[in-house]
């Protein structure tokens, strides 16, 4: 509903028969459900844990708030009889009252509520729909609702029809707003801030400090914001006219396995408990009863239930802090919200999501609300063959990856490229995709696009690797040789198909604009580390304890080229000036992993190099936290001299040093001085740089902070603009970077300074 057309329906609102009123509500829902089912009642991009989340008091595994916006006398008349309902399950929540509205506040209930543990909110001034007919108009009526916030010891507002606009919202003397929802398409103003957790709103202007300069006021600074994750109990049972509470129950299920904030709003008017006469503008309260079993028996000890004030108070002093509330919650990036209901199909020859790059890029598309279907191998054959996770569609095939010689690698290339091709071409007539994004290895995968192309389809080629250098390097084969010389050919064949051409670094970059492609074709993508996982760390060096282990960490693919032999047997040296130094290793078995540990130098070792197995990311970024130095010790080849490893990014995101290669692909971004480097395959020169770093403390961490410098310019939040804008682009749709709503606009993003 637009400004103009929802200011005409507030002026004749009150001349339509209230039956009408629903019936026109009714109808439109209908229409908006439909074409809604990807994001309510569950948007499964709100379910990201906020960066430098520090968990729920005591544990618990999630919240469960309840707030009750009072609309009329019926409303009033029946407060007291739902609190007593609350209190049966030992539950408390607030009751939001309008005060310039159909009725008086009573001082006695508000006495009553506040004594037995609820809370009294404001709930707009009229809520007639007009607080928000103009800035001068708001800030006028704001001054009359920090009165009452005065008269009644409140923090809390609620706008009248979760009408909002955040900015403006900081003329009230609140300490938290709860105007907004996760999701909500069925609301006048539907722009969810898509999160179910809460955040922080900062005043414009402010450094994001815990109080303005001169003053001790904490409401001046800025205010939590609570969202409400549940859906209205108006939207269910009168809207929609739901006999059960199935769909309060599955969200609310879903909000506690993402560990996040079930905020529900009751109107106590709507409620209808026993020996009352039901009515077409009542629901029964045992819908709201079986709710509160739910939560109180199946969790019982695993909730948190604050009266909102309470969880207002707790964020401030344990959220808000000026690290955490420059990396709060990512609200909706309404910049590309000419995304949304595009389709795009992603072709993997991986395992999803445990591939990094194809998730944050899938990930991306599908928070601008695109629909993505992501085709991929499995990791397990008992793994589910369809799944949805964040907002992705996952299909696994029932392919697994093998490292047995080139005629295996060209088998299951060509079986995936098969599976691929028949994918598409049954899902495109139906589908009609917008957009294939494909990763290499292989090249030749992105001519499974063959038919969507046909259709309109626009294709991304995805060069993860150079496929002609990367199979020199494992194989041995000569540059000159038939086989690579045809692997050029594939790769120039490739890239003339796509529509566009993304690679990893500017080396990789230059290597395809040089022998396949125009320049201009090629993007760079750099693999840079998700900052919802890897958040960003402003540390001193680790300190340890006397005796304590000196910790040099490893991880990432356990093959030959990337040496970890080299670091072994640099660690036998390293041992001699440091006896407690280890190696911790992490990342997948392979043969060559079993050949480094039953080496003569790791058996001599001992308990000193210690492996760990493969750890989800974010244990990986809680590992490198834990870490004194982190290595990547690759042998010298034509790959290596090419990579940018993402390890690089992943340990300067935590303010660990990092011992890097002295490897084109890293000089192309790094300084000399941004590093600590040894020279490619010299395990002597590896163990003269751990032992710098064992023994300059200062002096490292003074290049850390200079990469840390050069990191924060390749955040995946930087990169993430760069891929959405080439899609914007390819798909002919225009980015509009000044376009906010007022929830994503105070709302930081992820790698906001």
């Amino acid at each position: 509903m637009s400004e103009f057309t929802r200011r005409i329906y507030y002026q004749i609102k009150p001349l339509l028969p209230r039956r009408l009123r629903w019936f026109i509500r009714r109808l439109n829902a209908l229409e908006i459900r439909a074409r809604s089912k990807q994001i309510w009642p569950i948007d499964e991009s709100a379910g990201k844990t906020p960066v430098g989340w520090p968990g729920w008091p005591e544990g618990k595994r999630f919240a469960f708030v309840i707030t009750h916006d009072v609309e009329g006398p019926e409303g009033v008349a029946k407060c007291r009889q739902l609190a007593e309902l609350e209190m049966e399950y030992g539950v408390r929540s607030s009751f939001n009252f309008i005060p310039e509205g159909s009725y008086q506040v009573p001082l006695e209930l508000r006495t009553w509520l506040t004594d037995n543990g609820f809370e009294v909110g404001v709930h707009d001034l009229k809520h007639d729909g007009k607080l928000y007919s103009s800035r001068q108009n708001f800030s006028k009526k704001a001054s009359r609702i920090n009165d009452y916030m005065k008269d009644w010891d409140a923090v809390g507002y609620r706008s009248g029809f979760m009408l909002h606009n955040l900015e403006w919202h900081h003329d009230i003397n609140l300490e938290y707003d709860a105007s907004t929802f996760d999701t909500d398409p069925f609301e006048p103003q539907p722009d969810g801030v898509g999160t179910i957790f809460p955040f922080w709103v900062p005043r414009p202007g402010l450094n994001r400090t815990n109080d303005l300069p001169g003053t001790k006021n904490p409401k001046q600074n800025g205010y939590v914001e609570l969202p409400y994750s549940l859906a209205q109990d108006s939207t269910l049972f009168l809207l929609f006219n739901e006999k059960t509470s199935e769909i309060w129950l599955k969200k609310m299920h879903w909000v506690a396995k993402q560990g996040g904030m079930a905020l529900a709003n009751i109107h106590p008017d709507y409620l209808c408990f026993k020996g009352e006469a039901p009515s077409a503008g009542t629901f029964p309260a045992e819908r709201y009863a079986e709710l509160l079993r739910e939560v109180t028996q199946k969790y019982e000890a695993h909730y948190w239930n604050p009266i909102p004030r309470k969880l207002a108070h707790w964020y401030r002093e344990t959220v808000h802090t000026p690290a955490a509330s420059a990396v709060t919650n990512k609200a909706k990036d309404h910049t590309f919200d000419h995304l949304r209901g595009k389709r795009v199909a992603v072709l993997l020859y991986s395992v999803y999501p445990a591939d990094p790059r194809p998730r944050r890029a899938a990930e991306a598309l599908a928070d601008c609300g695109m629909e993505v279907d992501v085709l991929c191998q499995t990791h397990d054959l008992a793994a589910a063959a369809r799944e949805r996770l964040n907002g992705v569609e996952i299909h696994r095939l029932p392919l697994t990856h093998r490292r047995e010689g080139k005629f295996m690698y060209l088998w299951l290339y060509g079986r995936f490229f098969i599976s691929s091709f028949w994918f598409l071409t049954w899902r495109s007539p139906r589908k009609k995709y917008d957009l294939i994004h494909v990763h290499n290895m292989p090249d030749f995968l992105v001519f499974a696009a063959l038919i969507p192309k046909l259709l309109g389809a626009k294709i991304i080629l995805d060069l993860h690797d150079p496929m002609p250098e990367l199979m020199t390097t494992i194989f041995g084969a000569d540059k000159n040789s038939k086989g690579v010389r045809l692997l050029m050919h594939v790769e120039k064949w490739s890239t003339g198909f796509a529509n566009a051409v993304i690679t990893v670094n500017e080396a990789c970059r230059r290597i395809f604009s040089h022998r396949s492609c125009a320049a201009e074709k090629v993007t760079v993508i750099m693999n840079s580390p998700d900052e919802h996982i890897f958040a960003e760390q402003r540390q001193t060096p680790r300190v340890r304890t006397p005796g304590a282990p000196f910790i040099i960490m490893y991880h990432g693919s356990l093959v030959e080229r990337h040496g970890l032999d080299l670091a072994v047997t640099a660690l036998v040296t390293v041992r001699k000036f440091a006896p407690e130094a280890e190696l911790r290793i992490y990342g997948n078995r392979t043969p060559y992993l079993e050949k480094v540990l039953q080496s003569e130098e790791a058996t001599s070792l001992g308990t000193a190099v210690k492996f760990y197995g493969p750890l989800a990311l974010d244990k990986i970024a809680q590992a490198i936290r834990d870490s004194d130095v982190g290595v990547i010790p690759n042998r010298r080849s034509v790959f290596t001299e090419l990579n940018t490893p993402t390890r690089i990014f992943e340990y300067l995101s935590q303010m660990r040093p990092i011992i890097s290669p002295r490897a084109p692909g890293i000089l192309d971004y790094f300084g000399p001085e941004d590093l600590v480097y040894f020279e490619l395959g010299d395990a002597a020169d590896l163990a003269r740089q751990i032992e710098f770093v064992y023994r300059e403390p200062a002096a490292v961490q003074a290049i850390v902070m200079r990469g840390h410098a050069v990191y924060l310019e390749r955040r995946w939040s930087c990169e993430r603009k760069r891929f959405l804008v080439l899609v914007s682009n390819l798909l002919g749709l225009k980015t509009n970077p000044t376009a906010t709503t007022p929830a994503a606009q105070y709302t930081p993003t992820q790698g906001e300074p």
